[in-house]
This record gives structure tokens, sequence and C-alpha cells, in this order.
């Protein structure tokens, strides 16, 4: 949590530690179907009837905010602006309602979702809430209020913002332009900064309890905005989330980079220099033993010295030919099999090395259970296993050397159903050998598991949606073999060697729209193998929201 005088600001803080729900919101169907245009205007007279509910408690809640601020001259000319700015919102949508001949607000009475924010909003400002009940301060009224508005004000500006590059590709066709310019405009998005400073401005004070209750108060505003979009009577076929359309689901997963933040050699050579006996240690004769320290450090700085060098020539051979303009898999394919010749290679001088001898399988098991994954990464592989009306198939394919280092990784969060596919350690007893049982060692081993595994549904269920998820040029070919491959993180490896050979990088979220905008009422959302389309994400949010929703 960041700190009353935190150079970032308090505001800022909150706002990234929201980001599941920022991402959610974008991702559920009314945004989607807002976004490309074709939401039905029902739905949307509707969420603007809610919105008239919303915004005439916001309009209150600043009124009352402004009322406790009076010690504070500048913060009561600030809150009265933004309540002037609430005031105008109201009259773009009365403008809407006198084009439909009619006063929603009064006929739409506020739905379940509106009234927890209203009733919310109204509680903190009244200092009737759980976290501030016992606050009479009116000062501290005040500025727990504008906590709890804040997140309504940068949200609505996030999706004004992420809906005009949407606009901007679209021109004035759109039918909900209007509404989008009204709140990507730089009005508004002034209008949200302007609450930001003034929340930051009134927190350089706080203690750190306050600070608590500012995040608890700005968490739960988030949560509630999200269920707003959430409670919005959908009633078209949308391609979010996947799992309300395609109830059969095969998830294939990289490990490395892709589920955690470091990659699992650096953690094997870790345990190994960790547990490396110092000069002088004896063991039994039967015992096999670890490489001295000095020995072993200086054998995996040469390795890893030698495979980055011919790393990076490999990439100038493979970037030899011309750019294509058309997805060119053929072209990939050649490429990436140079690729998994030098990976093999790379792995034998690893074993020849014995740098991995001696290692102890606790110790590997251990460190597995410890590894750090990406935010969000659990979440959704637990989400997945207990989904009640999605049977997914989930298969984790990696280069590992270690699989017990990715089992104890996943166990350790509740996971014990996926398929792993990856190379295995021998061991006698608790230690390895330093041999290594080689199962997938390459971008082309990868892409013969996937196949395998395809055919063997494709036998008893042609309706399973294939989904690959991946971050480096080793997931090339599985990425644009799936149904729908997303690339998590900004390899620009990657995107150099997947452009050069035609494949089409699209934010994930982008893609959806243009996905729900391409559907026709009575018919499904086709997904095509090899169209040389594949998806970006910044985190698992992302694919959490896509396949599962909020």
């Amino acid at each position: 949590m960041a700190t009353s005088d935190d150079p970032v600001g308090v505001a800022k803080s909150l706002w990234v530690r929201s980001h599941k729900e920022s991402v959610n919101s974008l991702y559920t169907p009314f945004v989607i179907s807002l976004a490309c245009g074709n939401l039905k205007m029902d739905t949307f007279r509707h969420y603007i009837a809610q919105d008239v509910h919303f915004l005439k408690c916001f309009a209150q809640a600043y009124k009352l905010a402004e009322e406790c601020s009076d010690d504070d001259a500048a913060a009561k000319v600030s809150i009265n602006k933004l309540r002037q700015s609430v005031v105008q919102e109201l009259e773009m949508h009365g403008s809407f309602c006198r084009e439909w001949g009619f006063d929603v607000s009064k006929e739409t009475p506020p739905n379940f979702a509106t009234k927890n924010y209203t009733d919310f909003l109204l509680a903190t400002a009244a200092g009737k809430i759980d976290a501030i009940e016992n606050i009479l301060n009116p000062f501290e009224k005040s500025k727990y209020t504008i906590c709890a508005m804040v997140p309504c004000m940068r949200l609505y500006a996030f999706i004004g913002k992420s809906l005009q590059s949407i606009v901007d590709n679209n021109g004035d066709c759109h039918p909900y332009k209007k509404w989008i310019d009204s709140y990507s405009c730089e009005a508004f998005q002034e209008a949200a900064l302007q609450i930001e400073n003034l929340l930051d401005r009134l927190s350089v004070t706080l203690t750190g309890e306050e600070l608590d209750i500012m995040q608890k108060l700005y968490h739960q505003a988030m949560k509630l905005e999200m269920e707003f979009f959430l409670a919005q009577p959908v009633d078209q076929k949308t391609v979010v989330p996947l799992s309300k359309e395609h109830h059969r689901v095969t998830i294939f997963s990289d490990f490395d980079l892709t589920c955690t933040l470091v990659d699992s050699c650096t953690v094997l050579a870790d345990i190994a220099m960790a547990t490396s006996p110092s000069p002088g240690q004896l063991h039994p004769e039967s015992q096999i033993t670890q490489m001295p320290l000095t020995k072993l450090t200086n054998t995996w700085e040469a390795l890893v010295k030698q495979y980055a060098e011919e790393y990076e020539h490999l990439m100038e051979t493979m970037l030899v030919n011309h750019k294509v303009e058309k997805f060119y898999y053929e072209g990939l394919r050649e490429a990436l099999e140079l690729l998994s010749t030098f990976e093999k290679k790379a792995n034998l001088r690893v074993t020849e090395s014995e740098i991995l001898k001696g290692l102890n399988l606790e110790d590997i098991k251990h460190a597995g259970e410890r590894l750090v994954l990406q935010d969000g990464c659990m979440d959704f592989f637990q989400g997945v296993t207990k989904h009640p009306n999605l049977n997914a198939n989930i298969h984790v394919v990696s280069y590992c050397w270690c699989g017990d280092l990715i089992r104890s990784a996943f166990e350790s969060g509740g996971i014990h159903n996926m398929q792993l596919h990856a190379n295995e350690f021998i061991y006698e007893g608790l230690l390895s050998t330093g041999k290594i049982m080689k199962r997938v060692e390459s971008p082309v081993d990868k892409l013969q598991v996937l196949n395998n595994v395809l055919k063997e549904h494709d036998q008893c269920d042609q309706t399973s949606m294939t989904i690959y998820i991946g971050d480096s040029i080793g997931d090339l070919l599985c990425l644009v073999e799936a149904d729908i491959g997303i690339v998590i993180g900004s390899s620009s490896s990657l995107r150099k060697i997947g452009g050069h050979f035609g494949v089409t990088f699209i934010p994930l979220w982008f893609g959806l729209v243009m996905k729900q905008r391409e559907h026709v009422e009575g018919t499904g959302f086709s997904w095509n193998r090899r169209s040389g389309i594949v998806y970006t994400v910044s985190s698992w949010v992302e694919i959490h929201s896509m396949i599962l929703g909020c």
C-alpha cells in the first residue's frame, strides 16, 4: 500500500492495485458489445436509466462532501466543480432520453447493482459503514467520500479512452459515438485527474490506519463498479465469456516466463549452487556428489554465455530471408526447426557438464512450492478447474529440465489434475544423476505434443476449443496452430520472428471487439487455426476475463 508521502500518489497506487477489476469491467459482455457497436438499443436504454440513478446519487454525495469541507476552501471549490461536471453528465443523458421520447429514469427502477453502489456511496458520505462508523469529524467524512467516488471517475475515463480507439477506426458510423466521445474527451479525462489530485492532497496527513481504510473503500467501489457493468442485461450472443459458448476447452500453457517470473533453468542452477559442497566436505563413496561451488559457478556462467552468443547468431540466420507480407507457415516452421536443433544441442551441453548432478528431489520440490508465479496465473488455473459449467483439459508444455519443479508449483496451489509434458530428471534415490529424460526440448517437440492431444480429442469431440498460452519464440508454432493463441508479456524477439513470417499480433481486447462485430445473429463465433493471428495480453487477468468471465 502506498504511504501518504508516496511520490506516485495514493490515487495512482490504488488504481494500479485495482487492475483486476478495471480489466474485468472492460471484458464484460456489455462493454464489448458497446465497443463493437452492435449492442441492442434496449440494453443501452436500460443502462442509461441505471446511470441516471447512479449520477443523481453521485451529485448528492458531492454535495455532502462539499458541506463537510468548510474548513478547506480549496477542497470545497474543487468538489463544487466536480459536482457541476456530474450535472453536465445528467444533461447529456437527458438528451438521450429526449431522443427516445420518454423518461427512462422513472420507467426503470434501479437494479440491485445500481442500488448496491448508491447505498454504499451515501453510507460512506454519512459515515455509516463498518470501516468508518465511529468517525464524526466532517472533514474525514469528506475525504472518505471522495475516495469512494474516485474509482468511478477513473474507470469511466479508462473505458472511454479504450472505446475511443474503436471509434477512431470506425468513423462517425458508430451508433454510440456520442456516449463514447463524452467519456474519452479531454474534459472528462481532466475531471478524473482533478478528483484524483484532490484525493492525493486530502491524503497527505493520513495515518497508516486511515490509508488502509482508503484502500478498502476504493477496492469496494471498484468491485461495485464492475458489478454495475456486469448487471446490464445483454440479451444477445456475446464472445465473452468464452466458457458460456464453449463448454469443452483444451488449454495448453508454457511454463517458464509464461506462468513464472523467472526461468526454471535459473532456479535449478540456484539450487545447485546453494547446496554445492564446501571445500573439504566428505561424502560416502556410494553417494552421488555435486560439483564444487567454484567449478559449478564457472561452468554455469560459461554455458549461459555460449547459449546467449549462439542464440543471437541464430536469430540473424532466421531473419536472413526477406520479410513476407502474408502469413507464411512453412517458412516459420523451417526457421523454428533451426531453433529446435539449437535447443537440443544446448541441452546436451548441460547434461554433459554434470551441473545438475546431485540435486536433491526434496530441495527441488521445496523450490517449486516457493516459486513466484505471474499475477493472476494460479487464480486462472484454479478458476478453470472449479468452473461448474466448463469441461477443461489443462496441458502444461515446457522445456523445463525438471518436471518435478512444475508439479510442485501447481500442487502448492491445489492444482493436481493438469497434464504435464516436460523433461524429467533421472534419480538414484532422491538425488539426480545429472541425466535428463528428454521429452520436450524444442518448438517442434511442443507442436508434436499439441497435435497428438488434438488428434486424440478430435476423435472424441470436435466441438472443443483449443487455447495455447505462451511468451516466447519457442511457442510460435503452437500459438498459430491453436484456435486461439495468446502471448503474455512483450518479447521483442517473438514479435520480430513472428512478424517476419507474417504473424499478426493483436491486443486481445481489441480482437474480441472485432470478433463481436463480425457476429451475425443466429451463428456462432468462428476461430480459425493457422490464420496467422496471435492475441497479446499484459497479464493473466485478461485471459481469466476472456475465458471465465468476471
